[in-house]
């Protein structure tokens, strides 16, 4: 297999592994726009009222990148939104865990205040810095293999 080739399916993976982690984590949160709004709140980042349009919005938005994503439509630019949603959800819980905060960090669902002894930040960082780094390299290389990019 070439050099080419390797970085082509590598791309593809990630693209794959990013795109359906938004999709999933965008569908789980649409059918409960309310709890996805309360997720938001519960970080305190946000007004009141804005963060409450961002909770509603935000499931739609995941899962329109993590569609483009998968289908590999348009990588470039859905890679960048995806890395910048990334950075967004490490420093929404890098400030809740400074903060002291409690809460599930509404990323598949559910959110809002939880018991201390189940805040699981160290987790869900490490997971939102591989998913943003996994962005970057799509951003630097959006080439990846059966992507519809190569078909425009």
């Amino acid at each position: 297999m070439t050099r080419r080739r390797g970085l082509d399916l590598l791309g593809t993976v990630l693209r794959l592994v990013v795109g359906g982690v938004l999709l999933v984590a965008g569908a789980l949160k649409v059918t409960n726009l309310g709890a996805s709004a309360l997720a938001v709140r519960a970080y305190q980042l946000l007004p009141y009222d804005l963060a409450g349009y961002v909770g509603y919005g935000l499931p739609v938005l995941e899962i329109i990148i993590g569609l483009l994503l998968i289908v590999g439509l348009f990588t470039r630019a859905a890679s960048l939104v995806a890395g910048l949603l990334m950075l967004a959800f490490v420093i929404g819980i890098s400030w809740a865990w400074a903060k002291g905060l409690s809460i599930d960090c509404g990323c598949f669902g559910g959110g809002g205040e939880i018991a201390s002894a189940r805040t699981a930040y160290p987790l869900e960082l490490t997971r939102d810095v591989a998913l943003l780094v996994a962005a970057g390299w799509l951003v630097r290389r959006p080439a990846t293999a059966y992507a519809l990019d190569s078909r425009l």
